[in-house]
């Protein structure tokens, strides 16, 4: 439930589930992607001992939910 609440109103899972759906994803693979996404983040969130900001603090490398190319191919 958390992950579908973060593909409706969330626009970081947001993008990420319809870049997967424009690629071609069912939407319970979709959603299967964005759900490991925030448990990625909040293992993070919790290993680094900190709170989740809308924009990543300045000594992170990646962003949680990076974009994908134009020409990616996603595999599932």
């Amino acid at each position: 439930m958390p992950a579908l609440a973060a593909v409706r109103h969330n626009p970081d899972p947001k993008r990420k589930y319809e870049a997967l759906r424009a690629a071609g994803k069912p939407p319970k693979v979709a959603l299967t992607a964005a759900m490991r996404k925030l448990l990625i983040l909040a293992n993070a969130l919790v290993r680094q001992d900190r709170t989740w900001t809308e924009s990543p603090p300045r000594g992170c490398s990646r962003p949680a939910f990076p974009e994908l190319p134009a020409t990616a191919t996603v595999h599932g």
